[in-house]
């Protein structure tokens, strides 16, 4: 379960500036000729998004959200900014207190003398 949160957020936060990246370029692209680079950050937003829903679907299902919440989850890729606001709300409202219900980690064992 850490490791699905660590991962949720991890490409939560990329896809999100990523996608802030991508607006700014699309705004900045009217002024210029140059569609390419916006292109390929485009390209590259499409690859994260898709990461992102692999990885936020399955942590959605094993913190069993309704289809609300889920849903938000899924399409927060999709908005600026709304990804950074998401993450926050899902963990507050399901994550953490998923993690605290968790039993603590084992301490490494003290190696032999």
């Amino acid at each position: 379960m850490r490791l699905n949160v660590i991962l949720y957020r991890v490409m939560a936060y990329l896809t999100g500036v990523v996608l802030i990246v991508l607006c700014v370029l699309a705004i900045l692209q009217a002024f210029t000729d140059d569609s390419a680079l916006v292109n390929v950050v485009g390209t590259v937003h499409g690859g994260l998004y898709i990461i992102y829903l692999l990885v936020a679907f399955p942590l959605s299902r094993r913190l069993r959200l309704t289809a609300g919440p889920t849903v938000a989850l899924l399409l927060a890729g999709t908005i600026p900014v709304m990804t950074f606001i998401v993450e926050r709300r899902i963990s507050h409202r399901y994550i953490d207190p998923a993690l605290a219900a968790l039993p603590a980690p084992a301490p490494p064992a003290a190696a032999p003398s």
